[in-house]
């Protein structure tokens, strides 16, 4: 197969515009092409007058060897490359011990899944409960302000991941094409096929339950197990080997392999990790809020009068900005057509996300703003001070709403112009179980709330309306990433605990739904030959 790679045509083109342009882009005939698939399709909406649909293409022709030698120098057509995904290692049937993945989100179940297809029986322990009774507890906090700690929006079947837009595109290097497998596996679970080819590919919190219970089922067929509401309590160590885990209903497991891949909120998790010398260390992460538009304004101002599109569907956006004070200022997770979710796994603390379902049909337009912070110059002394930083301003977030869950929430002018804000705009809030409009200059630390408004009005330059008055700015989003990373040696595992694999968000090795997922099967695979090689 060859690759052709920018191979650019209008927005209406008609349905025999790739094969034409396929013809003249090699210079052979219609008959010389024997069969093409779309691999990637993007868009290029800089001119809005003017939108091109961006395609990547894998095609079969006459005389491939021919032609790869005459566009020998065309860096737009190479040899397709091999996204197949091929197994490390398989179990053999004597193999006594049994792996156990900690963490069932997106890392912890491509771990599992891989683990289960290589035949080495994971076991699975997730904290929280099955999908479909975690989304009832999760709807009951929304709606009810009655929150379950250990059956959230971040804790339980499918991670915090479930409860997004569902975003599987990521800015890591991936030369063996996991993320290719996320997405197949994916796909075979009921995800809709065009994420093997849109270029931001998002699937909705809804498709998400049913695609991760299916999973789930495959893991168990295959000869894993998964235990829910089953906390990690304790790690045994044994000369800096791990030899088993004390589960929260007081039962002992041994195994001398063990994939954490918990969520940036396993707090306890950390604080216990770290009271038994696994050696981390804390990591920069990012503060703001979450602000909302009317998602009719956003698409305009991308599309033009091309808004509507259903190929382009509703639009995102991503603005960074370099602040005076040295800050950087940055929209994070945008999520389009969603709504803003209260996402504490904390009792008397606030903290806010985004979520989408795949029609990306409602109202608003909502994106974390946040700012970056880091150890050394916001939270020095300690692995754990960014936990401590962060439950300081979901708490302050939480008594500046009102002390009942409600969030806190100022229109984007009154922010701007540091008064508080009495009455809501054209924009109305998405979030539940409620807002309370206030200050919100006294929920951050007053150089991040400079940055922001020193950012909020240069965005508006490249989205004209983002610093509108009737905008809405609610808060706070603390869990941009994990406050903590695990070391891990290039064998993946703890660089002073052996057996112990730190992966995924958790560790500080991945931050979205697909890199995780490759981080997961990164673990498997490094579990799976080690459990081989001791077996020798």
């Amino acid at each position: 197969m060859i690759r052709l790679t920018e191979i650019k045509l209008p927005l209406d083109h008609d349905e025999n515009a790739i094969k034409d342009a396929i013809v003249s882009k090699l210079k052979i005939t219609p008959e010389q092409l024997h069969s093409f698939n779309v691999f990637k399709r993007g868009y290029d909406a800089r001119k809005k007058t003017a939108i091109l649909l961006i395609y990547t293409l894998d095609i079969s022709v006459d005389n491939e060897e021919q032609l790869l030698t005459t566009f020998a120098k065309d860096q737009h057509v190479k040899v397709a490359p091999d996204t197949a995904y091929k197994f490390v290692a398989q179990a053999n049937n004597d193999l006594k011990e049994r792996p156990v993945v900690i963490g069932f989100g997106p890392c912890g179940l491509f771990a599992g899944l891989v683990l289960a297809q290589m035949g080495f029986k994971p076991i699975i322990l997730e904290r929280g409960k099955e999908v479909r009774e975690r989304t009832k507890d999760t709807f009951g906090f929304w709606r009810k302000r009655a929150l379950n700690t250990e059956s959230n929006v971040q804790f339980g079947e499918g991670g915090a991941g479930t409860f997004s837009d569902g975003k599987l595109y990521s800015q890591v290097k991936d030369p063996k094409h996991y993320g290719r497998k996320v997405i197949t596996e994916f796909v075979a679970a009921g995800a809709p096929e065009e994420i093997l080819y849109v270029s931001k590919p998002h699937i909705g919190t809804f498709k998400l339950v049913t695609m991760i219970e299916k999973m789930r089922a495959h893991i168990v067929e295959l000869g894993g197990e998964i235990r829910f509401s089953t906390r990690v309590d304790d790690i045994h160590l044994e000369d800096g080997q791990v030899t088993g885990l004390t589960l929260s209903n007081g039962e002992q497991l041994n195994t001398r392999h063990v994939v954490l891949a918990v969520g940036h909120s396993a707090r306890d998790t950390f604080d216990m990790l770290y009271k038994k010398g696994i050696y981390m260390e804390a990591k920069p992460f990012s503060v703001g809020f979450r602000i909302e538009h009317k998602q009719s304004m956003i698409d305009e101002c991308r599309f033009g009068d091309n808004a509507g599109n259903p190929i382009l569907g509703s639009a995102d956006y991503k603005l960074v900005h370099h602040c005076d004070n040295g800050r950087t200022v940055y929209s994070f997770c945008m999520c389009p057509g969603g709504t803003v979710v209260a996402a504490t796994s904390e009792e008397g603390l606030v903290v806010t996300n985004g979520m989408s379902q795949y029609s990306r049909s409602e109202r608003n337009a909502n994106s974390a703003i946040v700012v970056g912070i880091s150890p050394e110059q916001d939270f020095p002394g300690h692995p754990l001070a960014g936990i401590e930083l962060q439950r300081k301003l979901e708490k302050q977030a939480y008594e500046l709403g009102g002390s009942n869950y409600d969030a806190p929430a100022q229109l984007i002018g009154d922010f701007l112009k540091g008064k508080s804000s009495s009455a809501l705009g054209d924009v109305q809030s998405s979030y539940t179980p409620g807002i309370k409009l206030t200050d919100l200059a006294d929920v951050l630390p007053k150089y991040a709330i400079d940055a922001l408004r020193e950012a909020i009005p240069a965005f508006n330059k490249q989205i004209r309306g983002f610093s509108t008055n009737d905008g809405l700015l609610t808060g706070v989003e603390t869990r941009t990433s994990s406050p903590v990373s695990i070391k891990r040696d290039k064998t993946l595992q703890s660089i002073n605990t052996k057996g112990l694999y730190p992966s995924g968000e958790g560790a500080g090795y991945a931050g979205g739904i697909l890199s995780a997922g490759i981080d997961g099967i990164k673990a498997a695979e490094a579990v799976a030959l080690s459990m081989l090689e001791n077996a020798k």
